[in-house]
This record gives C-alpha cells, structure tokens and sequence, in this order.
C-alpha cells in the first residue's frame, strides 16, 4: 500500500555546498539521502516533497558539513500481510514466479500459484498447469495477495515478500473470465 507520511530527520550538508541556497541543497540532499531507502515504520520511500528546515543547522567539529534538521513528506509503499495487490510478472524460475509489485519483487512459489500442478518452463520462461492448461508469463498481470512480508533496512532490494494466487479473485483476469464464462454453461 502507499502512503504519503511526514517525516523527520537530520541531514549532512557536505561544505561544498555551502554559499549555496539552502531550500535548494536540503531538498537535494534529501532526495538523495531517503529515496530508494527502507524505513522499518514506514516501508520503502519512493520520493520525498516538501522538505522544511527545522531551526538552525550546526557544525561538528573535524567534520566542516553543516548537519540540519528538516521535515518533510514522503511517498512511502509498504507492502502488508494479507493485502490484494496487482503485480507484473518479471521472472520465471524452478522453484516460482518473481512479481514486481510497486517498487519491490516479491516471490510467488510455484505451489501457491494454482490448484493444479504446474510445470515450471524456466527457459521460455512460462508456466502452465498440466490439467487446466493455464499459462502464465512473462509481463503478464496478475492479481496477488501478500502472504510474508519481512522488510531489510540495510538492502531494500533483498526484502523478502511472499505471495499467493490459490484463492479465489486472485490470478490472471483472463482466468477468471474463462470460468465465469465456463460457469454459466
């Protein structure tokens, strides 16, 4: 889910920036400090706007960069347990599915993807189920939900989602399309 949070915090001006304007470098410094990043109350920061400087910034001595307080908002995605999101395939390996969702992967294994069994095609990277014929590739969106989530601080990238389509709502739309329409026979 994504959210738009205020935070608070402190950022480190480098001295080569100083003459410079302040409003300017702050909201520089704190695009490149923040976005991209992981907070653990808030998830990953996608952008940040609106940065304010809180009251007068200081110098720590040996150091010679200004280090000031701002606020600002941030536009934050953090993904939760249970949650229903649309996600694009981006990767098909032996063991499931790696989805984007927002602007992380998550993994579908391959026993959450459908009832049936499936046969993993990693090569030309699809999977189909062997009884239903269902096939997923490749780009394809999908609609997912969000079974673990354990969110890494230090390295967004490798934050670890789980997730499951073995429900029903969940899947390809043309899937559900199909049974709607096999339902009314």
């Amino acid at each position: 889910m994504y959210y738009l949070v205020e935070m608070e915090n402190t950022i480190r001006i480098p001295p080569a920036y100083i003459g410079e304007d302040l409003d300017e470098v702050s909201e520089k410094m704190v695009r490149e400090t923040f976005e991209g990043t992981m907070d653990k109350e808030h998830g990953f920061i996608v952008m940040t706007r609106n940065v304010e400087r809180i009251g007068e910034g200081y110098i720590l001595h040996g150091d010679g960069a200004i280090y000031q307080q701002v606020k600002f908002e941030a536009l934050t995605f953090k993904p939760e347990v249970h949650e229903v999101v649309d996600a694009v395939v981006c990767d098909v390996v032996d063991f499931g599915v790696f989805c984007h969702i927002g602007p992380l992967d998550a993994l579908l294994h391959k026993s959450q993807i459908m009832d049936d069994k499936v046969v993993m095609d990693t090569e030309n990277k699809r999977v189909e189920g062997k009884e239903t014929k269902k096939v997923l590739k490749l780009g394809d969106k999908i609609r997912v939900r969000i079974v673990t989530v354990s969110l890494n601080e230090m390295n967004p990238r490798e934050s670890k989602i789980g997730l499951t389509m073995r429900q029903a709502g969940l899947g390809k739309p043309e899937w559900k399309e199909k049974e709607k329409k096999e339902d009314k026979k």
